[in-house]
């Protein structure tokens, strides 16, 4: 699902405005890249439902970075 290129629906077609499949993708890496998770909830005719869990930022070491 978080793969490069993936398209869920094969009928969609970039000639009628279709993406290219890297959106998840790029969320995924950004989102694990600062350490947190992404997760998805998916039935057929229900929609969708995109988590992202991000760890918070201690302030003590934000301020020892300045």
């Amino acid at each position: 699902m978080f793969g490069r290129f993936y398209r869920a629906d094969d009928s969609r077609s970039r000639t009628d405005g279709g993406g290219a499949g890297l959106g998840l993708a790029i969320v995924h890496s950004l989102v694990t890249a600062h350490g947190g998770t992404i997760s998805l909830d998916t039935a057929p005719g229900a929609g969708a439902t995109f988590r992202v869990l991000l760890p918070l930022v201690d302030d003590a070491s934000s301020d020892a970075a300045e």
